[in-house]
């Protein structure tokens, strides 16, 4: 299965902070046989963010996109706005089974606005930026990504 990964982090951009999360969500990947084919990092900007999005489901077309970041109360936190500009079905259920198990862990889980949803044939998730918080949440979704990406798929025969 192929997968894009975009952090939002104006931190990142800035050289303020490091990237966290990049060696410890691309060993995760690989140990979950998933294909990172693309890996961006992108402003705390609902249009940067957007926009990101759109490229990458449109130019480079992965299965799974999943964004690391953004999603909670903070005033610079859009990553929820922006996925819902772009994708053309929401999949409630996503967001509230990562929100569930994530709330067994840490209170501050009922904060998380992540969701998750199709634009065109891509399966879109909203990760927390913590790079733990990101592979549990990854890791309580694993079980239906297969099978969500064969349901949106253009066509029924795709091998994942």
């Amino acid at each position: 299965m192929n997968v894009a990964v975009m952090v939002i982090s104006s931190k990142i951009i800035d050289r303020v902070s490091s990237d966290t999360v990049r060696e410890g969500l691309t060993r995760f990947l690989d140990e979950q046989a998933l294909r990172l084919v693309a890996y961006d990092v992108v402003r705390d900007d609902r249009d940067d963010i957007r926009e990101g999005l759109i490229r990458l489901s449109d130019t480079v077309a992965p299965q799974v996109i999943l964004t690391v970041g953004g999603t909670g109360v903070r005033p610079t936190d859009w990553c929820p706005e922006a996925t819902g500009d772009v994708i053309d079905k929401e999949i409630p259920g996503v967001g509230e089974a990562m929100r569930s198990e994530s709330l067994k862990k840490v209170q501050t889980a009922m904060l998380s606005r992540g969701i998750a949803g199709i634009r065109g044939a891509t399966l879109i998730v909203n990760l927390p930026g913590s790079p733990k918080g990101a592979r549990e949440n990854l890791a309580v979704i694993l079980p239906i990504l297969e099978h969500t990406v064969q349901k949106i798929s253009r066509t029924s025969n795709v091998v994942v």
